[in-house]
């Protein structure tokens, strides 16, 4: 019996002949997209062991990694009832849109092109109003947010004033990709998410949003709960992580191939809220998938010093993140309408999304190469350490703070 494989392929050399064309040796020139540029393709397919070796010497194959869970980020509800709406009847902007400065940006990113994977979305919502979303389904749950992760998410990337209160970072976005790449309960798995990845592509996401990671413990528990040892499974889980590692940078690298043809994409994924700081230095875990791959911007959290002397690094977030934002009682969309605070990487990353589609709406108006490395060094070189706390590791924090155009 075989094991689910995620299979990546790269489509760009796959062409379809005329009845009197060749496509081998002195027939016509390879497609544009084939000298210049790289077409991932996810397949899912069960194999065994002499049929992996087969696949994996295919020529068009890039990466081969077994199917692994993931799941949501779980964020940290807000014990406060209420707080959030008051908080926010009394301020213009959330104090994150104040942070990152996008309440005093020229640029709303009108134009760019942003998904979201995630639980999915409430589209009922008012602060989505006048967003064009494209919705899909890799999570065989269907479209529509239950869960309410996706929800919060998409409004602080590009959602509307919320009774008078800006929550989105670029309000100006008008059309939304959202990938549901996790169930209602938060549960996915790594097909569902590169399936997710390969539409947003596709689709000319310019900005990708992921607040998410990879669920080892959980592997190596469902394998334990099936009869296997826990030595065994945790190598097992170890060997399909690593995998899955190379998979995706093997991917990021064909993302990034594709900017020859002005078709690149910003990528960026939670660091992940394991670390326990508050505990010790010893209790501090580096950023995992699928923020760890090659390619992909990690993104920390940070809280407001309760001493009012700078932002601090969020005690769970992970260590090792490229840049950081606001990540501790952010206020965002409520499923079913209204406003919630939560907590976590989760949160912060999409400060940074939204900011990534500011600056791409920034460089696509000046004299600059409108090219996702454009954007993305200007997004990192953005970035300030000024309001951060004295002290403040920059291990922990990377870049810095992200700061709008």
């Amino acid at each position: 019996m075989g094991e689910r494989y995620s299979v990546l392929r790269d489509m760009s050399g796959v062409r379809t002949a005329g009845p009197f064309e060749s496509t081998g040796a002195g027939g016509p020139a390879p497609s544009q997209a084939a000298a210049a540029g790289s077409e991932p393709h996810v397949e899912v397919v069960e194999l065994g062991k002499r049929e992996l070796r087969e696949v994996s010497r295919d020529p068009e194959v890039r990466a081969v990694a077994p199917v692994m869970p993931t799941r949501l980020i779980q964020p940290i509800e807000d014990g406060s009832e209420g707080r959030a709406e008051a908080e926010a009847a009394a301020a213009a902007a959330t104090w994150g849109v104040k942070a990152v400065g996008a309440d005093v940006s020229m640029r709303t990113g009108a134009d760019t092109i942003v998904a979201v994977l995630d639980t999915g979305i409430d589209a009922t919502h008012p602060t989505f109003t006048g967003v064009t979303l494209i919705q899909e389904d890799f999570s065989g749950s269907g479209v529509g947010d239950k869960q309410g992760h996706g929800t919060h998410c998409a409004g602080t990337i590009f959602g509307r004033p919320v009774e008078g209160t800006r929550i989105g970072v670029a309000p100006g976005v008008t059309r939304a990709l959202i990938g549901k790449v996790l169930a209602d309960d938060g549960s996915g798995d790594t097909e569902g998410l590169l399936r997710g990845l390969e539409w947003a592509l596709h689709q000319g996401a310019q900005v990708i949003s992921m607040s998410l990671g990879f669920d080892f413990p959980g592997m190596v528990q469902r394998m334990v709960d099936g009869g296997r040892q826990p030595r065994f499974a945790t190598s097992r889980a170890l060997e399909a992580y690593r995998a899955n590692l190379r998979l995706f940078d093997a991917l990021m690298r064909m993302v990034a191939a594709r900017e020859a043809l002005g078709l690149g994409a910003l990528v960026v994924a939670a660091a992940g809220n394991e670390s326990e700081r508050q505990t010790g230095p010893d209790f501090e875990i580096a950023v995992s998938l699928p923020a760890a791959a090659e390619g992909i911007i990690a993104v920390g959290a940070l809280a407001q010093s309760p001493t009012g002397n700078g932002l601090v690094i969020a005690p769970f977030s992970n260590t090792f993140p490229q840049i950081s934002a606001p990540g501790v009682g952010v206020i965002s969309a409520r499923n079913g309408g209204g406003l919630r605070s939560l907590s976590g990487t989760s949160m912060a990353t999409p400060h940074v999304a939204g900011a990534a589609a500011l600056w791409w709406e920034e460089v696509t108006k000046s004299p600059l190469p409108a090219t996702s490395s454009t954007v993305t060094a200007r997004l990192l070189a953005g970035a300030v350490v000024s309001p951060l706390a004295a002290g403040v590791d920059v291990a922990d924090r990377g870049v810095g703070l992200v700061r709008a155009p």
